[in-house]
């Protein structure tokens, strides 16, 4: 089995290189493979598509490598390969993010991504640390995670799906923000996984034994 984390200019790469390998190796789930090669990401049967920074600088750089933005829609949309998006990458999954500009994401989990505005304005924006992770319904990926664990948050802009059905686990900042959702074959992490401790490699782990 072969998990490709997708390279495209816009992703904290070393960290969640280093989490997956880890968890490749402890329940043997085989190679785990960087690359921006659309050849690879056509054999892969697991990717990841991590982001960092503002959305429509990431969509940019991602559909600008048009081959490599097919060959992703191919592997999710023809082939049901099991697909996690961390961060921005999670956002991507929407149908519009709305930072600076209205600008389409895949479409994968209906949505929009917009400005977090907590309740109560002592909170800052971006958010960023830890947070309380509240599960919202169980999932696969979510397997012993339970309501309180911690994960690390990054972000100034949150998903709010469409259908509450795919909305999996929220924090409490000021308001309820979107921290995982999911359908089909396709699941995103607002968090930072690789970065989010026992929690963070339970996920990756269970993502990395996730047959949908």
């Amino acid at each position: 089995m072969t998990t490709v984390l997708i390279d495209y200019d816009s992703g904290n790469l070393h960290s969640a290189q280093k989490a997956f390998e880890r968890m490749a190796r402890e329940v043997d789930a085989g190679e785990v493979l960087v690359s921006d090669r659309a050849e690879d990401v056509a054999r892969a049967d697991r990717l990841v598509l991590p982001g960092d920074g503002a959305f429509p600088h990431c969509r940019d750089q991602l559909f600008g490598r048009t081959a490599l933005a097919q060959a992703i829609v191919e592997a999710v949309e023809r082939r049901a390969v099991p697909f996690l998006g961390i961060c921005v990458g999670m956002q991507l999954l929407a149908t519009t993010g709305h930072e600076y500009a209205a600008t389409p994401g895949f479409g994968w989990i209906p949505g929009d991504v917009s400005r977090i505005r907590p309740s109560d304005g002592a909170l800052k924006i971006p958010h960023m640390g830890w947070n309380d992770l509240v599960i919202d319904r169980p999932h696969p990926v979510l397997e012993g995670i339970a309501t309180g664990e911690h994960a690390y948050f990054v972000h100034s802009y949150a998903m709010q799906p469409a259908n509450p059905n795919d909305l999996l686990a929220h924090v409490d900042y000021g308001g309820a923000v979107t921290a995982v959702v999911g359908r089909d074959t396709v699941i995103g992490a607002q968090f930072h996984p690789e970065k989010s401790q026992a929690a963070g490699l339970r996920m990756i782990a269970n993502f990395l034994r996730w047959t949908p």
